[in-house]
């Protein structure tokens, strides 16, 4: 397995930030406009319990990988839940322990600020995501339904 390392996106990651995230983006076959992308970074930085945050995996001194994350409120427990929203291995990562890498990085955050749940969503043809997200969580029965 590749060392790893992950670390919270800093301000200077700007480039490389935006490089995973697009190649995520286009993995899913969608986009987002300048507002979008300006507006992310932005709250990335921005201070605030429930403000979205992000953190690269770090091989050999470059990014490889990137995830966001946020905490929310539920009506279901007392604490909140931290949902995964992105994560991204650069595809000749992949299989060396970069996804597992950041997950196990949110899990530690979101255990950190004492969050009750983590989840996220992924579509149903990512088979080689799924097959580590059998390994790491638990597949619920869920099915998601958007306006």
């Amino acid at each position: 397995m590749t060392a790893v390392t992950v670390r919270p996106v800093e301000r200077s990651d700007h480039a490389e930030w935006r490089r995973l995230w697009t190649a995520y983006l286009e993995f899913y076959e969608t986009s987002v406009s300048e507002v979008v992308y300006e507006t992310t970074w932005r709250r990335l930085f921005t201070e605030g319990e429930f403000e979205p945050n992000g953190m690269l995996a770090i091989v050999e001194g470059s990014p490889v990988g990137l995830v966001h994350y946020l905490m929310h409120r539920t009506c279901w427990s007392e604490k909140n839940n931290c949902y995964l929203q992105d994560l991204f291995a650069d595809p000749q990562m992949r299989g060396k322990g970069v996804g597992r890498a950041l997950i196990e990085a949110v899990y530690a955050e979101a255990d950190r600020l004492g969050a009750g749940a983590v989840y996220w969503t992924t579509q149903e043809f990512n088979h080689t995501a799924r097959r580590l997200y059998d390994r790491v969580a638990r597949k619920t029965p869920f099915i998601k339904y958007q306006r």
